[in-house]
């Protein structure tokens, strides 16, 4: 259990890391005036590519979670109300990676997009969901 305990920590925290960076980049490509092609294009890039990974680590991250919860019946019985509330922020944060990827499609369409003081707040919501799942889970409040 120990070795599938280790590898979600290192996946979410990978995954964690696309979902902190990947913002910023939306950031940087909400300021870049309409004539630098060539700078959108590389942020764009960037963007893609960093989804892309970020997608492949949320994979193991959640199989790896899973397995925990349903194999070793770690959060089941009375008194782990905070696994639930701990499900609950995985979900929101798989919901933010989908956000994510809506956002890099209307960026790359060269649809309408928000301001970069949007994404800069964008840009706090996965601190504050692994802030608040790190919380759940070492301090198990309920």
């Amino acid at each position: 259990m120990l070795w599938v305990k280790s590898f979600h920590i290192v996946f979410v925290a990978s995954w964690f890391a696309g979902l902190f960076y990947l913002p910023r980049i939306f950031v940087n490509l909400a300021m870049v005036p309409s004539e630098s092609v060539a700078e959108q294009a590389r942020l764009l890039l960037m963007a893609r590519k960093l989804m892309r990974f970020s997608t492949l680590l949320a994979v193991p991250a959640v199989v790896l979670g899973l397995w925990l919860w349903l194999g070793y019946g770690i959060g089941w019985g009375p008194g782990n109300g905070w696994m639930h509330a701990k499900l609950l922020v995985v979900v929101l944060a798989l919901g933010y990676h989908h956000a994510c990827g809506v956002l890099l499609r209307r960026f790359e369409g060269g649809g309408p997009t928000r301001s970069h003081v949007w994404f800069r707040w964008f840009n706090e919501v996965p601190v504050l969901l692994l802030l608040t799942a790190v919380i759940l889970v070492v301090v198990k409040p309920f």
